[in-house]
């Protein structure tokens, strides 16, 4: 099993160890002919969605890894890559690959200061660590396709719409790799 973790900006290299050590053989995409090699599934890390969604378009990947996701490869979108696969992003008018039928905001937690770490239920895993940083939030599903997977705060912070699986936290800035592990049974 391979997966492709997009590797522009961001927490890439922290999916990739965390993959590797669950057996499954990871490949960086950073340009255009790298979308272009085999890949199981595709991870869109953490980091600054503005930029990652300018240098997709600018280095001529976005219809490319957009095609992918629209034909059932399964994506895995952490933080940033939530904001990249939302549909609506209501504090924000920039879309980008927006196929995920989910409305977020964007910072919802404010500030670098306003990071924070929590343990709460992800469904099917049960308790685990989730460390938020500069995060957005789903402040509600626009479809009944879409599976909240986890709340705190009366917030939505992960949901699932078919091959589209989203975390408003950085899972692999933790010790635990169960997220990791529901999204290979998903591939």
């Amino acid at each position: 099993m391979k997966v492709a973790v997009l590797a522009l900006q961001g927490a890439f290299i922290e999916h990739e160890k965390i993959f590797e050590s669950l057996g499954a053989e990871t490949l960086e995409l950073r340009q255009k002919k790298d979308c272009f090699d085999n890949f199981d599934a595709l991870v869109l890390p953490g980091g600054e969605s503005t930029v990652m969604g300018k240098l997709l378009r600018e280095l001529d990947m976005f219809d490319i890894l957009k095609k992918k996701i629209e034909e059932g490869i399964p994506v895995f979108g952490t933080c940033a890559g939530l904001l990249l696969l939302a549909k609506n992003i209501e504090n924000d008018s920039r879309r980008h690959i927006a196929l995920m039928d989910i409305t977020v905001e964007r910072n919802a937690y404010g500030r670098q200061l306003g990071s924070f770490e929590t343990v709460s239920e992800f469904k099917g895993i049960g308790d685990v660590p989730m460390r938020f940083i500069r995060a957005p939030y789903i402040k509600h599903t626009d479809s009944d396709n879409v599976e909240v997977l986890s709340v705190v705060d009366d917030k939505i912070v992960a949901a699932r719409e078919g091959n589209m699986l989203v975390t408003a936290f950085h899972p692999e800035l933790t010790e635990c790799n169960d997220i990791h592990r529901y999204f290979i049974d998903m591939i």
